[in-house]
């Protein structure tokens, strides 16, 4: 009754490639972020008179184009919306390729929906432009207005364009130093770690890989570059059985959410739980004074405090597994909310070995 939404049973872990278990040192994305316009609007644009950024920007791109625009000239826009345009520039990315991008109005634009992105430079964080972006937005919602009332579904003030950059300059990606390349795994592990070294020795022979630490491996490759590609494929499909993560329980106290993993066991304990409820309720009470008196209406209020208290029976609770975890906590008949407090008495009275992390 407790944990088809509340507690998410996981798997043993099964072999996995190292491409899902580690990357290369080097390889990796970078993000990019530029400013620009987005023009054509329906009416749905800033307000010109609260975001002087917009103009500023639109009279600085007239200018480059060779328009002056007099000063003082009051241009009440209402097409026209002050965007930050942001995407990923994959690793290896060269130019040429095309990549996504998000626009999102950072101004006061009702609605980005029918516009078009001009043209706008995407900069790493070096200050150097590596792709420029335009096209027309696709916007995942839909709104209505009129006579004071609104209808919208979705989100209106960020919209997606599907290659709308094109890459303009390639990130330099030495791939290893040498005869040598770094794998790097996600998570630190040093039993995963040298299972990793053991299964790249054992099949490329001894001294092939190395553990740095817990979480790099220093893997020994040829040296051509075609040699090296295909070296780097082959290690990548190797698959590897990952250790068994430390035991954890997360709790996400926002929504009453629950996770643990298979590792998670609790020590015998006994709880006790029951619900304690405090209700107040409040109504008003009128007073009308007396037929032909000179006294007036009075109001009042009136509260009426009721107190609940279920019982709660002492419960005996032991698992050596996740099966025999979540069995004894059904049996305790606690709502998600309960629960949350629940583990914390478990991990402070030493019962819960586990790592209990909320979120």
């Amino acid at each position: 009754m407790l944990w088809l939404g509340c507690c998410a049973v996981l798997t043993p872990a099964q072999a996995e490639r190292i491409k899902d278990l580690a990357s290369i040192q080097g390889v990796r994305p970078n993000q990019l972020v530029g400013y620009g316009l987005v023009v054509g609007l329906d009416g749905t644009g800033d307000q010109t008179i609260q975001t002087p950024f917009t103009i500023q920007t639109l009279t600085s791109m007239l200018m480059q184009m060779g328009i002056n625009v007099p000063p003082g000239t009051n241009m009440r826009l209402r097409n026209v919306a002050a965007v930050m345009v942001t995407a990923v520039l994959p690793p290896l990315a060269q130019p040429g390729q095309v990549i996504d991008v998000t626009v999102s109005s950072m101004g006061n634009a009702r609605s980005l929906r029918g516009g078009t992105l001009l043209m706008t430079p995407l900069k790493g964080v070096d200050g150097e432009v590596y792709g420029m972006a335009q096209g027309n937005l696709l916007v995942g919602g839909i709104g209505a207005s009129a006579s004071g009332s609104k209808v919208q579904v979705n989100h209106l003030s960020a919209g997606r364009i599907s290659g709308g950059a094109t890459v303009e300059r390639a990130v330099p990606v030495l791939l290893g130093q040498g005869d040598h390349i770094r794998l790097e795994l996600h998570n630190t592990d040093f039993s995963t770690t040298r299972r990793v070294v053991d299964g790249i020795n054992g099949r490329f022979g001894p001294g092939t890989a190395s553990a740095l630490d817990g979480r790099a491996v220093q893997v020994r490759t040829p040296l051509g570059s075609d040699e090296r590609v295909a070296f780097i494929a082959e290690v990548e499909s190797m698959n590897i059985s990952p250790a068994q993560m430390h035991a954890k329980v997360i709790v996400n106290s926002r929504t009453g959410s629950v996770v643990m993993n298979q590792a998670a066991t609790v020590e015998a304990c006994a709880i006790a739980h029951g619900n304690l409820s405090v209700v107040i309720s409040t109504e008003p009470v009128i007073s009308q004074p007396g037929p032909f008196s000179s006294g007036r209406t009075v109001e009042a209020q009136r509260s009426t405090i009721e107190i609940k208290q279920e019982s709660g029976m002492l419960t005996m609770v032991e698992g050596a597994s996740l099966a025999e975890v979540v069995k004894a906590l059904n049996a305790i008949g606690a709502t998600p909310q309960d629960l949350l407090s629940i583990l914390q008495a478990m991990k402070s009275a030493g019962a819960l070995r586990a790592e209990l992390e909320i979120i």
